[in-house]
């Protein structure tokens, strides 16, 4: 079949699908080397395969926020990334900016910021990626930075509280 007489749809049809792939991954300083499946989400191969249960599965859809890990320096919604396509890539996840000490960790358990803590990942590691490209951020840019991020309980209040005290000392105060 040549390209000229095609339809995109016979096209479509002819190209073999890539069911399985290596990727290399670097999460948390750790380099990961694994193959994954076409379909996995990154969500999937943090959690499920190599353990890391800080980015939540909650909606599955992109619009809660559970699932925010920081790729290449940006806050991402782990569930719509399919980790075929993140080779290469650095990933920072709730487990290595509480391993590191980031004050976001003793600022939101000092606030308050969990009830259940289903979202309180997905939080931490927004208001990192916003911390790490703004550290002078006010009140407003947090509210919107974490705007993505949804809490069943209701903690929105305290997160801005949190982040800013969270700011004020990586800024040595």
């Amino acid at each position: 079949m040549s390209k000229e007489g095609s339809t995109a749809l016979e096209y479509a049809k002819a190209a073999a699908p890539v069911t399985e792939a290596p990727v290399r991954l670097t999460v948390n300083g750790e380099v990961y080397e694994l193959w994954v499946k076409s379909r996995w989400t990154l969500q999937y191969v943090l959690h499920d395969k190599l353990g890391l249960i800080g980015a939540k599965a909650f909606c599955d859809r992109g619009e809660c926020g559970a699932c925010s890990v920081i790729m290449d320096g940006r806050p991402i919604l782990s569930c719509m990334m399919l980790a075929i396509e993140c080779d290469g890539k650095n990933i920072e996840t709730a487990e290595g900016i509480a391993k590191a000490g980031h004050p976001l960790i003793e600022a939101y358990v000092k606030y308050s910021c969990m009830q259940c803590g289903f979202c309180t990942p997905g939080f931490v590691v927004t208001a990192k990626a916003l911390l790490d490209r703004n550290p002078n951020a006010t009140e407003e840019e947090i509210k919107e930075a974490l705007a993505g991020n949804l809490c069943r309980c209701g903690t929105y209040p305290q997160h801005p509280k949190a982040v800013l005290e969270a700011a004020k000392k990586l800024q040595g105060g």
